[in-house]
């Protein structure tokens, strides 16, 4: 199972938010591509980053510091945020990320999303994003009155290579990991899925890794790394016995 230690930036810094919510951000420093350097540092070979400005704005508006951390980590970036159309995914390609994070798009454009995972095989990824079980979009802004689940069978068979399930009502508030409803989207598509949303210790990792065989690919975690509730470390020496 793949931990992603996660960067999320706002005007150029290193935040977290709370619930999605702009307005209750915590700034953990002004050096993307230094964090980067520790995550690496501590044995991480994957990267969750998130463009929150671009999430609002349905365009880029952290590129330099996105193109910073891309030249620091060594290892694979998987990055999110405003990415709603073809030159963004391409731009962001030939930048160097490895896989980018469609939401809006994905339920706006779904088939805009499938020709993009077409186009680049293991390149796309799909955030399905939860507040009360159906899918939120524009930042977690709105949301839908389409349930989770279909969107997620939406992407069955398009060369989707992952679902990122975020639980928003968890996010960021250090509640532990919505492990149910992970696992039962897990069991219901054929996608592998990737956790995020709550991680708040080392138990979430050892939950996650244990139902890795349901098709858990992996989680993000950011806060709990931040606070120091989770060593980067141990948490990939758990996730590798999965």
């Amino acid at each position: 199972m793949i931990v992603f230690p996660a960067i999320d930036l706002k005007g150029g810094e290193v935040v977290r938010l709370a619930e999605g919510d702009m307005d209750r951000a915590t700034v953990y420093g002004d050096d993307p591509a230094a964090q980067a350097k520790l995550f690496a540092g501590a044995g991480a070979d994957h990267l969750h980053v998130v463009d929150l400005d671009g999430s609002f704005a349905g365009s880029a508006r952290n590129r330099e510091a996105v193109e910073e951390i891309v030249t620091a980590f060594p290892g694979r970036v998987q990055l999110g945020g405003g990415i709603r159309k073809r030159e963004d995914v391409e731009g962001w390609f030939d930048a160097g990320v490895a896989r980018v994070v469609m939401g809006s798009a994905a339920l706006k454009d779904p088939e805009f999303v499938k020709d993009m995972a077409r186009a680049h095989p293991g390149g796309v990824v799909v955030a399905v994003d939860a507040r009360d079980g159906m899918v939120a979009t524009e930042g977690w802004a709105d949301v839908s009155d389409v349930p989770v689940i279909d969107l997620a069978r939406r992407f069955e068979d398009a060369g989707v290579t992952s679902l990122l399930f975020t639980d928003i009502g968890r996010d960021g508030l250090l509640k532990g990991v919505n492990l149910e409803a992970t696992v039962g989207l897990a069991r219901q598509v054929d996608i592998p899925v990737i956790a995020s949303g709550g991680v708040a210790g080392i138990e979430d990792i050892e939950a996650l890794a244990a139902a890795a065989h349901e098709g858990i690919e992996g989680v993000i975690t950011g806060r709990a790394l931040y606070d120091g509730r989770l060593d980067l470390g141990e948490a990939l020496a758990r996730a590798n016995r999965a």
